[in-house]
């Protein structure tokens, strides 16, 4: 009872009843009025018939003998007429009926003019004397002597021989032939309406069954739901929006995974990273104290030495950590302005001089155009040039060769760093932009990268909409470029 299918069965059912009930009385009623207006319409001649033949009332005397006989002869013509003389006030004065019969004294006269004047066109009902709440239609004519009105014939249609005879007939052949069709539409109604709802709920009942077994499933397995094309009912939207929605609960619980994985493994990249320093300083730091007065001074300095270099180390990867937090979190928004690619490069170029120059790398810049603006936060951009740059340095050998270029394009402007390093395995390139992930170039270069930059490089980049691309073969270097927008070219 708790499935639509059963509730939509038993509101249908009693609908149908309901209607179909309402429908047979209706029906009843309508039959009822139709055979009444047709009785008073085709027996309208018999008052005035009998009001014909002889003069019932003379001067206030009534003439109940001929009333008697009239009467007897029109209901030979038509039994279920009942006849009654009718003073012009309404009082019954007399009839052909046993006296016990009748229960009334007086009747209303105002149908009685309505239909003599023919005010109504429907069936006008009258007060039967044989009854005290009852109305039925009739026939009435005036009784006049000359231009005095002396009363009224008044014949009821319809008395309680036909009341009997109606109630016969209800129970006949007829009435339960009539009973048998009423049911049987009512049947038929209620087979096709349970036949509908059941080609509907089943279509729910599949789709129920998927969303319950996604559920349980925890959505490892997408639904087994056909898509349907656009301008299907109700119930196929319903069936596409949840295939919709499984797909994106799917990709969400993978990127949840993935991340998860992602977290674990940043934790144990963190911890390593930061106690490898912290246990060298521990290390010197615990060695010159317990040592120091007997060590010399070179090597108490080349020990304060390591030390520094390991807390500059620790610096620069807490550094990139908070960075990359903050720009994971979305809480850096771009300042969009406007500014000069190659002055910016400029100034990269002289920043990283000095140090290109101590490994003996030469650091050029090629500008394929000298004037191109783009618009972008300006020192966000500023941090991927110097990260891209550091990370050439570092794996640039000593006489190699570092080229920052520019290339104006019809839309953008495309800047690259190449560097002339060992180059990336193509099975590698995919996973550099990951976090601490560091090539395996030397323990020089191991030990002085964080494996964050690149990660930095490519969430800074993301968030100007600019996509990073990697060119590298194993022995041939590197090249990473990306794009920006053209804003305008400086006067």
């Amino acid at each position: 009872m708790n499935s639509l299918f059963a509730k939509l069965s038993v509101a249908l059912l009693l609908i149908v009843v309901l209607m179909g009930s309402a429908f047979f009385v209706a029906d009843r009623m309508n039959s009822r009025l139709y055979y009444e207006e047709l009785t008073q319409k085709l027996n309208a001649p018999i008052a005035m018939y009998v009001t014909g033949q002889r003069q019932l009332i003379t001067d206030g005397e009534t003439d109940i003998a001929s009333l008697q006989e009239l009467a007897s002869h029109a209901m030979v013509i038509n039994p279920t007429a009942e006849i009654y003389l009718l003073d012009t006030e309404g009082k019954i004065l007399g009839h052909a009926l046993p006296a016990e019969t009748v229960l009334r004294e007086q009747v209303d006269l105002e149908p009685i003019r309505r239909l003599i004047t023919g005010a109504d066109s429907g069936p006008i009902h009258g007060d039967d004397p044989r009854s005290r709440d009852m109305q039925k239609v009739f026939s009435a004519a005036e009784i006049r002597s000359g231009e005095k009105l002396e009363g009224y014939l008044y014949v009821v249609l319809g008395g309680q021989t036909y009341e009997a005879l109606a109630n016969d007939i209800g129970s006949s052949y007829i009435g339960k032939v009539s009973q048998i069709i009423a049911l049987v539409i009512v049947v038929a109604a209620a087979i096709v309406g349970l036949v509908v709802f059941r080609l509907l709920t089943r279509r729910l009942k599949k789709l129920n069954s998927e969303v319950s077994a996604a559920t349980e499933s925890q959505f490892e397995s997408l639904p087994n739901l056909e898509p349907h094309p656009e301008g299907g009912d109700e119930i196929d939207q319903l069936t596409e929006s949840f295939l919709t929605m499984s797909t994106q609960i799917r990709r969400q619980l993978e990127q949840l995974t993935e991340n998860d994985r992602l977290r674990r493994e940043l934790v144990a990249n963190i911890s390593h990273d930061l106690r490898t320093p912290l246990a060298a300083m521990q290390g010197y730091l615990e060695t010159l104290i317990i040592k120091g007065e007997s060590l010399a001074d070179a090597d108490r300095d080349r020990y304060l030495r390591i030390a520094r270099k390991h807390t500059v180390r620790l610096g620069v990867l807490i550094g990139d950590l908070f960075e990359l937090a903050k720009l994971d979190s979305a809480s850096v928004t771009p300042s969009l302005e406007a500014f000069s690619v190659p002055e910016l490069l400029q100034d990269i170029a002289q920043e990283f001089q000095l140090e290109a120059e101590g490994k003996e790398i030469e650091l050029t810049i090629a500008l394929d155009s000298a004037t191109a603006l783009t618009i972008g936060d300006i020192g966000l951009i500023q941090r991927v040039l110097e990260n891209l740059v550091r990370n050439a340095i570092r794996f640039t050998p000593k006489g190699g060769e570092i080229i920052l270029s520019i290339a104006e394009r019809p839309q953008c402007v495309a800047v690259s760093v190449t560097d002339s390093g060992p180059g990336i395995s193509q099975q590698d390139i995919p996973r550099i932009f990951d976090r601490f992930y560091r090539s395996e170039q030397g323990e020089e270069a191991l030990s002085a990268s964080s494996g964050l930059g690149l990660a930095i490089v490519k969430r800074i980049l993301d968030l100007h909409e600019s996509r990073i691309t990697v060119i590298s073969s194993l022995g041939a270097g590197t090249r990473f470029e990306f794009e920006l927008p053209l804003y305008a070219r400086a006067a």
